[in-house]
């Protein structure tokens, strides 16, 4: 890259992949007020999907489950068993 071109804002490139699909979401309780405002307003950009959040249930991303899904969680592990058997020794004939 030339000097002259480096301060050049024109040439910058995009923050994010142009080729990506965008979603525009929007929450259930303001789906009325906004949905057909945000269509409309994205309505030439192919690559912004508009769409209403439909999630149902308690929201996990506290860290603390609720009480009622306590029970039916199950926390596994999910390294491979060993191997049954027994292992030949491995020290060193004669020490």
């Amino acid at each position: 890259m030339t000097e002259s071109r480096r301060g050049s804002g024109a040439d910058r490139l995009s923050p994010y992949n142009q080729s990506e699909m965008i979603y525009c979401v929007i929450p259930r309780e303001l789906e009325a007020e906004l949905y057909e405002k945000m269509v409309e307003y994205y309505k030439d950009n192919p690559n912004v999907t508009v769409i209403v959040d439909r999630r149902e249930g308690p929201d996990r991303r506290s860290g603390k489950p609720e009480p009622e899904f306590i029970e039916k969680r199950q926390t596994r592990d999910r390294r491979r068993s060993r191997i049954p058997g027994t292992f030949p020794d491995t020290d060193l004939p004669g020490e």
